[in-house]
């Protein structure tokens, strides 16, 4: 044990011996929770601008006051379509709707209609396009209706609006199916703290960058023949595995831990149940240090390691939804993204601080963690005993 302790002790002092290395772990990973948090965080109502060409008319007012009148949504009108383009730009307004000139008369006509959708390529217009797409349709659903029975010759499209909209209220024969923001995409999100969403996806995000980046590391020591040196001492084989292994893991419990601690203290994160969320570092961060082992095995350079590390470790991020909410994803994306640990991980995450979830709650989470570490641990201890003794 003695051994393992030291060789641990060696890798950790390696490690935070770049300056570079101190800025990755502590300092940037609090300033880009700070900076995504006070620019996409939630905690607030989602503010939508809209302008109408044109006069407007009822079926326009009914529209924007159903949008405005959802509880996760603010209406803010503009005069002018450039105005609120330029607000969208400026991130004064989360998204832009633009309903065109005519609109009622179109409808009444039964013609179909187009309204127009300004966002930022960003996470929150997504998560505002999908509720604003569903109580668009909500509103639309009696508009139908009357448009087909005033196609067939029961009355004038006013008369059959009015049937179909009290039919719709009153669950009559007349199935309108309602899209509530409050109850499906946003409503995901509600109660969540400025920061508490984007804290959660940087924390996965830098653990498993920074155990990817620290196989740099592994591949010094192969490259010094520090291996071969360890190997010539009574240390074996499965202790210096277990030392470097150790390692990783440490650096990865100790950013991690710094993260869920900086956070809560600073800006005030909810991490829900203290015993899940440790238990969630603790097996993301094994995932992580048995990747980092398993590059460590396979590259050739320390550039090389530290390119291609960092491409895919941001690239699993992306793809995990650490960079944008999973919840934003089309299902099949969702199902695809679980071939990364970063989903497993979120999804035990929001578990915890969204539904208020208690470790005995992401089992499923924590067993598919532990087996995405089983295996690249497996693999990876394998073939960096080989190259250590090569």
């Amino acid at each position: 044990m003695k051994r393992v302790l030291a060789i641990f002790a060696v890798d950790m002092r390696r490690f935070l011996r770049y300056r570079s290395n101190v800025f990755f772990v502590f300092i940037f990973p609090m300033l880009l929770v700070l900076l995504l948090g006070a620019t996409f965080g939630a905690g607030a109502d989602a503010r939508v601008g809209a302008h109408v060409a044109g006069d407007g008319g009822p079926l326009t007012d009914g529209l924007l006051d159903a949008l405005d009148g959802a509880d996760d949504l603010e209406v803010v009108r503009f005069s002018s379509q450039s105005r609120l383009v330029d607000a969208v730009q400026r991130g004064d307004v989360d998204a832009g709707l633009v309903v065109p000139g005519g609109y009622d008369e179109a409808l009444a006509a039964g013609e179909q209609v187009e309204i127009g959708y300004l966002a930022r390529p960003d996470a929150t217009s997504r998560l505002v396009r999908q509720a604003v797409t569903g109580l668009v349709d909500a509103h639309a659903a009696p508009v139908r209706a009357a448009q087909v029975a005033a196609s067939t010759g029961a009355g004038s499209f006013e008369e059959a609006l009015g049937v179909a909209r009290v039919a719709a209220a009153g669950g009559g024969p007349v199935e309108v199916r309602s899209f509530e923001v409050g109850d499906s995409v946003l409503a995901e999100f509600e109660g969540l703290g400025r920061f508490d969403l984007v804290a959660a996806q940087e924390l996965v995000l830098f653990v498993f960058l920074t155990s990817l980046a620290g196989s740099a590391a592994l591949l010094e020591t192969r490259r010094l023949g520090m291996g071969r040196r360890m190997l010539s001492t009574p240390a074996g084989p499965g202790q210096i595995l277990t030392g470097v292994a150790a390692g990783r893991l440490g650096v990865g419990l100790i950013q991690g831990g710094y993260i869920m601690a900086g956070t809560l203290i600073v800006f005030g994160v909810s991490w829900g149940d203290p015993l899940g969320a440790t238990a969630l570092l603790v097996a993301f961060t094994l995932v992580g240090a048995a990747a980092g082992m398993l590059m460590g095995s396979i590259f050739t350079s320390e550039q090389q390691a530290g390119g291609l590390g960092v491409l895919l470790g941001l690239g699993l991020a992306a793809f995990g939804g650490a960079m944008v909410p999973i919840e934003v994803f089309p299902d099949g994306l969702v199902t695809a993204a679980h071939v990364t640990p970063h989903a497993w991980a979120l999804d035990g995450f929001a578990e915890l601080v969204r539904r208020d979830g208690t470790i005995v709650d992401i089992l499923p989470e924590l067993g598919a963690l532990l087996a995405f570490a089983a295996v690249l641990l497996a693999v990876g201890a394998r073939r960096l005993r080989r190259t250590l003794t090569a």
